[in-house]
């Protein structure tokens, strides 16, 4: 799946969070890809954040890199 496919979804996710708040937002999103993205898009979509994140909404970002370091996704 492309990159722009990927922070997308991914900001679509967040925006739904959104109005929880900022720490419910990370934790909404976060939670979200964890159980329902495959693999290959988790990995997509950290390595886009890891190479600077452009277009991803800040708690998205913030959603992705505490997916990062998620042992869960190991």
């Amino acid at each position: 799946m492309s990159p722009e496919r990927l922070v997308y979804m991914a900001n679509q996710i967040g925006r739904f969070f959104a109005s929880q708040g900022p720490d419910e937002a990370v934790a909404g999103t976060h939670d979200h890809i964890l159980k329902f993205w495959d693999p290959r898009m988790r990995e997509g979509i950290v390595a886009y954040v890891d190479g600077g994140g452009e277009g991803l909404e800040p708690n998205v970002r913030d959603a992705v890199r505490r997916l990062k370091a998620d042992p869960a996704v190991r």
